[in-house]
């Protein structure tokens, strides 16, 4: 769908941001990301964070004035690669109601092409192993399966 804009999230983006994220129901840990439109403070401060990095990105696509898509992405540099940059793209989300029109291909797409200008090697993200849509899409992206991904959550029962 070309007429969707990819930029930064705003503050004032964040409330939208965090309504895609708490809408996707495969989530590990339970968030609480606030009330009456407010975010818990916790998320502005990772907000605050985030946009002053300059090796990470909170994006949004915009779709007739509405935020309907955003994802995450960080660049790392590795002693691999030649000292390559690799970016991380996380937290991909779109309007559930608006998936399947190309959404999420031109969000990606450009990710993807960000990634380039900034010379990066590569770009990888993980996803639930029970996104099995989600894997699709990704394979049609140019993803590959490559590797096998592990977490372990530091929290007070971890």
């Amino acid at each position: 769908m070309s007429d969707l804009v990819v930029r930064e999230a705003t503050r004032a983006d964040l409330p939208a941001v965090l309504a895609l994220v708490a809408a996707d129901a495969i989530r590990e840990v339970a968030e609480d990301v606030g009330h009456a439109g407010e975010p818990a403070p916790g998320y502005v401060a990772a907000y605050e964070e985030i946009s002053s990095d300059p090796n990470a990105l909170l994006l949004v696509g915009v779709l007739d004035g509405e935020v309907v898509a955003t994802c995450q992405v960080n660049f790392l540099r590795h002693l691999m690669y030649h000292g390559g940059l690799v970016g991380q793209v996380e937290s991909v989300r779109t309007a559930a109601g608006l998936r399947g029109r190309g959404l999420g291909t031109a969000l990606m797409r450009w990710v993807l092409a960000e990634c380039r200008r900034r010379g990066a090697v590569r770009l990888q993200l993980t996803s639930n192993a029970a996104r099995v849509d989600a894997h699709r899409f990704y394979e049609r992206l140019g993803f590959v399966a490559s590797h096998v991904g592990m977490k372990r959550y530091l929290g007070e029962d971890a």
